[in-house]
């Protein structure tokens, strides 16, 4: 019943929007659940390419007392690839700058703010055993030697 009157508000116009639903990125800021920091190292994306470490500084700094701010770097190009990371002095002011910068613009970009992830230890491969320096023996009892031939 509450779906078909605001259905049939929209249809007539006299729909107003609420103030909260106001702004083009504020259904970001309305709808998402964000998780509890549990530690004062921030994620940032969506930066711009020209977004500066020095600028991620100055934009973050009113938040509290930053200890680092730093743009993840392509190493190939030089060129900045669009997220960074804010290190806060504790948790609670790590939170003021989420809920203050979260879903803004820094740069005429829009960005986003998320508590950091630690950093996850690569997948442990199994060591490569080069067929060469290990040949296995064939059906026959040979083993083969690519480069000479066949050895007994």
């Amino acid at each position: 019943m509450a779906f078909a009157s605001a259905f049939r508000r929209i249809l007539s116009g006299s729909s107003t929007p609420s103030p909260i639903f106001r702004s083009q990125f504020a259904w970001i800021r309305h709808n998402s659940t964000l998780p509890t920091l549990t530690s004062p190292k921030l994620f940032i994306s969506g930066l711009s390419r020209n977004t500066t470490d020095e600028s991620l500084y100055n934009a973050f700094a009113p938040f509290g007392r930053l200890l680092d701010a730093k743009v993840i770097m392509d190493r190939g190009s030089g060129r900045p690839k669009g997220f960074g990371f804010i290190t806060y002095g504790t948790v609670e002011e790590a939170e003021k700058a989420r809920e203050g910068m979260n879903a803004k613009f820094l740069d005429d970009w829009v960005i986003f703010v998320d508590p950091a992830r630690p950093r996850e230890p690569p997948p442990r491969q199994p060591p490569q055993q080069d067929p060469q320096l290990n040949p296995k023996p064939t059906e026959s009892g040979f083993t083969t030697n690519r480069t000479i031939g066949w050895s007994g």
